[in-house]
């Protein structure tokens, strides 16, 4: 059972440190080990340490199978780490991080580190346009201004008419029945929205949106079709459902599992609900093996995480 396809055969398989061990060097090495520091592929494993020594004299000749992924650094064996990334990549609505730290036996803070270093792993880059027929949509997340407490209110400069000046705009972008790409933005402008539809979709592509002043000039590029939320929600093929769609399960994550994100890591949310969309014609077991061999190359120090030093962690615009 190299491949567990179920939590229940993921739990009993990768309770062995072995089996562990040997599922991670067969997703991140899969044509044999190689030195991470110099890529030779003629080393030595040192049994009792459960490491490796490479042939060439260099700093860090022996490196253990987490040395250049988001394992680096970290005390906690492949047995806690690999549970949690199942659970982060196969809950529907996310997981919390107190949930992680009850199941795996960690801390609520060491469970929340863990999570983010997952959603890393998660965050796939891809400079494949879409075509054909394509919806692209704009929403807001954030708190609304008539719950939040008066003080709340003054420090966020919330107006008390209303509005979403104070929450964080996300640009989307779905191909129908397809992929979908969403990012943050630090404006709602006409300007910094069309540069993302420029960025994502095929120019003469079919392009749904609603009508939105943002989206008006698209027909320069696009066959741009448009439908009015003032009094229609569909007409025959023209909608934007399939963006409104992935905007329902994203909220409902945040709002239902997480409760609060702060500004600064909302990227990484939308990361992982993109992960989970995208793969969501695929099971459990295959979700897990596609994130576990994306581990290789991707780095998440808590200082960077939190902003605690000068290269802190920025979002990926």
């Amino acid at each position: 059972m190299m491949n567990p396809k179920t939590l229940q055969e993921a739990v009993i398989f990768f309770d062995d440190s072995d089996n562990c061990l040997n599922y991670f060097i067969s997703r991140r090495w899969p044509n044999g080990v190689i030195c991470p520091n110099c890529g030779r592929d003629d080393v030595t494993f040192l049994t009792s340490q459960k490491k490796w020594q490479c042939k060439s004299s260099h700093k860090q000749r022996q490196f253990s199978a987490k040395v250049g992924t988001i394992f680096e650094d970290s005390p906690l064996g492949l047995c806690k780490w690999l549970l949690a990334v199942w659970m982060v990549t196969n809950c529907k609505n996310g997981v919390s991080s107190y949930e992680i730290s009850r199941h795996i036996g960690v801390t609520q803070k060491t469970a929340w580190f863990m999570a983010h270093r997952i959603r890393v792993a998660m965050t796939t880059s891809s400079f494949e346009k879409f075509s054909g027929e394509v919806e692209a949509d704009e929403t807001f997340i954030g708190g609304k201004g008539r719950n939040m407490h008066q003080a709340a209110k003054i420090a966020r400069k919330v107006s008390n008419k209303g509005g979403a000046a104070h929450m964080t705009s996300v640009m989307g972008v779905i191909q129908r029945r397809g992929r979908v790409r969403a990012t943050i933005t630090k404006t709602s402008g006409e300007k910094v929205l069309r540069e993302i539809i420029d960025n994502y979709v095929e120019r003469g592509s079919h392009l749904y949106t609603d009508q939105a002043r943002q989206f008006q000039n698209l027909g320069e590029d696009y066959i741009h079709w448009v439908i009015n939320h003032s009094y229609e929600y569909v007409r025959e093929n023209v909608h934007t459902n399939s963006i409104e769609n992935f905007w329902s399960l994203l909220k409902r994550t945040i709002r239902g599992t997480y409760v609060s994100v702060a500004p600064e890591h909302l990227q990484k949310y939308i990361e992982e609900q993109t992960f989970r969309f995208n793969e969501r014609k695929g099971t459990d077991g295959e979700r897990f093996h596609k994130v576990t061999s994306q581990f290789a190359g991707k780095r998440l120090t808590y200082a960077e995480l939190t902003g605690k030093t000068p290269e802190a962690y920025k979002l990926s615009l």
